[in-house]
């Protein structure tokens, strides 16, 4: 097996080798089908793997010895159980429906070659991110699909916004890898290794330990290093306060939105903390602000969501939602509920984002739901594929989205970490709100009358069928992946990859509730959140198609308050002028100061002036009389003769 674990990461890497050195060679054709047929194998060599482990059989071993200091071993090595066996089969599958999708919506782009070749390059970083069995790899993938990300985000590199996206997305997300870099460095100080099974090992035994960042203040180890770690998180999986990138990288080619931006990238965090949930449990103050801040992102994110026009956007704000919902499990220590959510998300959100790009290519690239309408007769695959991750989406019994999305609910209301009530009225509440901007969307988009221009008009017409495909596909998990709950939360599922404490009791209350499939879709009818869910559905019927001037004076009387989700709480305004603008301002004053009148005012110039000034002394007894040389002499003479009788 261990040969076939290496074929599962190296297939894509041949592919976008293949694709991006050998494309303009090969041609567009054989281009998709080389990284396309190893994509596949990769998503058969998971299957392989998924199915084995099943079965119990785990491994974990090196595979290549990078660099020995000492005592300190840096290798490549994997860890493969069901917790990663389920992130590699999530992965390539979405990758793969992602590369069939891109020959229809990236045809004729002169681009063609270079993108499929990235996309694959991206599969194969988050491949070896999830495969990792130490710290170092788990950077090393972690940085890649950074890289591989500000490559797809600015793939059209001469549009300004695309360059401004993707530059963005790279310096917060290094806001974020300073702080997880900071904690692997302590977990390698302290416990003198990366490999993750020795430092689980020896987790408990570090829990009492204290170090004093500042003097005289100690603070627990664990603490620190779990939230320096979670700060990388906040900044891949797109966190309040970090989570300004996500919305403007929807400027790359709307397949990569479904492949980074749905279910890899920004689940690398969720990931990452459940991986490390042996470090996690022994912290209550990191678990408490994982929990806060993911209800904080969940919530307000929806918000921003309801006043987007940008197709795109919508969804982008709805992904920043549902990766707080995930945050939010996480800190209620349902790290299972975390990953289910995780998967579900992967299927109805890559749906979603592959439909808008499918409106989009009917649309013309046209973006603004305001200048849609009427689509269903035009794009009946696309609608009603659609149409289910939206049930899914705003959790309508039955659908994928409907089972994850009540699980973690339930698990922040029976939680005792510190904020779990803020954060299960943050999760209850945006219930709402999701279902309303969901259907806000599809009855927009695909309701009401045409908005378009008439030549647009004319010439809609379905997507063809790579594109249609990989949604009736993506389709099949949307439904039915939610009906795994029993087997993924609720058994042994994730038994011996992820630990939970016996003081954090969500998950086991949550098991002894639990009634089955069909007991759990019953019981919804008698519960908030369903009520919840379709009340949003109601009140986006009625302000956009019932009464469709509502929305209008809705927005005039809301004035200050629709200004504020509109400019996404000014928080890029708040970060321009305090980060970019305190920047320019130093730079400013160390040009001004430092450059200007400290080097070259005091230093380089008034060197000079120095010179001169001495200079103009000296030429003053160059005057060609003999009797000022005279004089010179005498006095120097003079001087000599007091300096020698002064000290001898």
């Amino acid at each position: 097996m261990e040969k076939l674990y290496l074929l599962v990461p190296l297939a894509p890497l041949m592919g976008a080798i293949i694709a991006g050195l050998f494309g303009r060679f090969i041609g567009t054709i054989w281009s998709h089908r080389t990284t396309i047929s190893l994509v596949f194998i990769s998503l058969i060599a998971s299957l392989i793997i998924f199915f084995d482990t099943y079965q119990g059989n785990t491994y974990n071993g090196s595979v290549y010895t990078w660099m020995v200091l000492g005592d300190i071993h840096l290798e490549i090595g994997f860890l493969i159980d069901l917790l990663t066996a389920t992130m590699m089969v999530v992965v390539t599958l979405v990758s793969l429906m992602v590369h069939i999708y891109t020959i229809g919506y990236m045809h004729g782009d002169p681009g063609y070659q270079r993108f499929f070749s990235y996309i694959s390059l991206f599969t194969f970083s988050m491949l070896m991110l999830v495969m990792s069995n130490n710290f170092l790899q788990l950077f090393f993938g972690w940085e890649a699909v950074g890289l591989v990300s500000y490559l797809l985000i600015g793939f059209w590199y001469t549009r300004p916004t695309a360059i401004y996206a993707n530059l963005k997305a790279f310096l917060v997300n290094r806001v974020g890898d300073f702080g997880f870099l900071l904690g692997i460095a302590l977990v390698l100080m302290y416990f003198g290794t990366l490999d993750y099974e020795i430092v689980f090992a020896h987790a408990n035994h570090m829990a009492s330990h204290f170090i004093e960042i500042i003097p005289g203040q100690s603070w627990m180890l664990m603490t620190v290093i779990c939230l320096l770690l979670f700060v990388g998180a906040m900044g891949k999986s797109a966190q309040f306060p970090l989570h300004v990138w996500l919305p403007d990288s929807m400027e790359g080619p709307t397949p990569i939105s479904a492949l980074i931006h749905a279910a890899t990238m920004v689940t690398a965090g969720i990931f990452m903390v459940a991986r490390m949930s042996p470090l996690f449990e022994l912290s209550e103050t990191a678990l408490s602000t994982i929990l806060v801040i993911g209800a904080i992102t969940t919530l307000f994110m929806a918000l921003v969501a309801v006043v987007q026009n940008d197709i795109k956007r919508v969804v982008a704000f709805s992904t920043l939602s549902q990766l707080g919902y995930m945050t939010v499990a996480l800190g209620a220590s349902a790290y299972s509920i975390a990953i289910f959510h995780l998967m579900t998300h992967a299927f109805f959100k890559a749906v979603l984002f592959l439909g808008a790009g499918s409106v989009i290519i009917a649309m013309h690239h046209e973006q603004d739901m305001r200048q849609m309408g009427g689509l269903k007769k035009y794009m009946p695959i696309t609608y009603w594929t659609m149409f289910i991750a939206a049930l899914a989406s705003a959790g309508v019994p039955g659908f994928s989205g409907f089972f994850s999305k009540d699980a973690i609910i339930e698990a922040a209301k029976f939680a005792n970490i510190p904020g779990a009530g803020f954060a299960y009225f943050c999760v209850l509440a945006t219930v709402f709100v999701t279902a309303l901007y969901t259907f806000r969307l599809m009855f927009l988009t695909f309701h009401g009358d045409t908005r378009m221009d008439d030549h647009t008009r004319d010439h809609l017409h379905e997507s063809p069928w790579v594109v249609t495909v990989p949604l009736i596909v993506l389709a099949v998990p949307t439904v039915a992946a939610g009906w795994l709950i029993g087997t993924m939360v609720f058994g042994d599922y994730f038994a011996g990859a992820i630990q939970i404490l016996p003081v954090h009791e969500a998950v086991a209350k949550l098991e002894a509730e639990f009634t089955g499939v069909i007991g759990m879709m019953l019981h919804a009818f008698s519960t908030a959140p369903f009520w919840l869910s379709l009340g949003g559905i109601l009140t986006a019927w009625f302000l956009y198609l019932y009464k469709t001037e509502w929305p209008g004076k809705i927005k005039r009387l809301s004035g200050p308050i629709y200004t504020l989700l509109d400019r996404k709480y000014f928080i890029d305004e708040i970060y321009s002028w305090v980060f970019a603008g305190g920047t320019r301002a130093l730079g400013s004053a160390l040009w001004k100061i430092g450059d200007v009148k400290i080097i070259d005012g005091f230093f380089v110039n008034g060197t000079a002036r120095v010179v001169a000034l001495t200079a103009s002394v000296a030429r003053r007894f160059q005057s060609g009389y003999i009797y000022h040389y005279a004089f010179t002499m005498i006095g120097g003479i003079f001087i000599l003769m007091s300096l020698w009788l002064y000290y001898f």
